[in-house]
């Protein structure tokens, strides 16, 4: 009977351990298997830095063409950009640089760029309360890098240069931000300087400053719209709308400046982009007929190629 009863508690004694090692087995394996949930970035950054290289190239050739055409044609195009921004308690500092190169060559008219473009942007803003708004100051400074000259047939003139012209903002107002994606910058005051550092170009009176001088100062009002955001699937946005009126000078022919540029992502580092630019300056009278007129300027590239976004750092 001893034996017995031994052999039964024996056999409970085993039973229970088993159990004991199925709930630390089944707790292992649902513990491994669990998924993770990411928590969410609230890291707070003082400084971000980044920025975008794209460069596309686009080439053509004939043979006993009948339709007719250049025997031989290549263009490029290039934007490179790069940001550094500050944010600490209620004070934002926004600086941004973009250039644009476009270069075209064909086997009739020879090589010649399509498209030259600095931009330096920096704004300070102080907010002013619990929402969006905030007391800014702006300055901007538009100009390029190589000679331009204007075509008719197969004669060309000299144009423009480097700070021929240059366009020079210094600006206070409020800047609203809705989200990172949207600035509006409002400002009633404005001074803005049109420099023609060429002398060449100067003696001819061009780009709205007088002949023999270099450079005409304006005040105004001023308003700039930003946007960009990712808004489709692989498609990012980023464009400008920058609006100026002269208070002392025909303050109802506005000036207007716009860049719209959208990038397609084909994959990592190949996109399509295609880009339009908009210039409207009364004081540019460069067309019609005559080559006496204001008119709207514009500006299409369309191209697939390299694009290298330059990954954000926060520090």
């Amino acid at each position: 009977m001893r034996k017995f009863l031994f052999v039964i508690s024996l056999m409970i004694g085993s039973i229970g351990k088993m159990n004991a090692q199925d709930i630390v087995v089944s707790k292992l394996r649902s513990e491994t298997e669990r998924t993770i949930k990411k928590e969410a970035d609230t890291t707070k950054w003082t400084w971000k830095r980044g920025g975008l290289l794209s460069a596309n190239i686009s080439q053509g050739s004939l043979s006993n063409w009948a339709a007719g055409g250049d025997n031989f044609s290549m263009a490029m195009s290039s934007y490179a950009n790069y940001y550094v921004y500050h944010l600490h308690n209620r004070h934002s500092w926004d600086n941004n640089l973009d250039f644009n190169f476009g270069f075209v060559q064909t086997s009739s008219f020879g090589g010649r760029k399509n498209d030259d473009r600095l931009d330096l942007l920096s704004k300070y803003g102080y907010k002013i309360d619990s929402a969006k708004w905030y007391l800014s100051g702006l300055f901007n400074l538009r100009t390029q890098l190589f000679d331009g000259y204007t075509y008719s047939g197969s004669s060309s003139a000299f144009a423009s240069t480097l700070f021929a012209p240059a366009y020079i903002l210094l600006s206070a107002g409020f800047d609203y931000k809705p989200n990172s994606a949207v600035s509006l910058f409002i400002s009633p005051l404005t001074a803005r300087w049109v420099i023609v550092a060429n002398q060449f170009l100067a003696s001819q009176g061009k780009y709205g400053v007088d002949s023999g001088k270099t450079s005409i100062g304006e005040l105004g009002a001023y308003v700039s719209a930003n946007y960009n955001n990712t808004i489709g699937k692989n498609i990012t946005y980023k464009g400008r709308l920058d609006l100026f009126s002269n208070y002392k000078h025909n303050p109802q022919n506005i000036n207007v400046y716009m860049t719209n540029l959208f990038s397609f992502r084909i994959n990592r580092y190949f996109s399509a982009t295609y880009s339009l630019d908009l210039i409207y300056d009364d004081n540019i009278k460069l067309f019609g007929e005559n080559k006496d007129s204001p008119a709207l300027q514009m500006k299409s590239l369309i191209g697939i190629g390299f694009l290298m976004p330059i990954k954000p750092v926060r520090t």
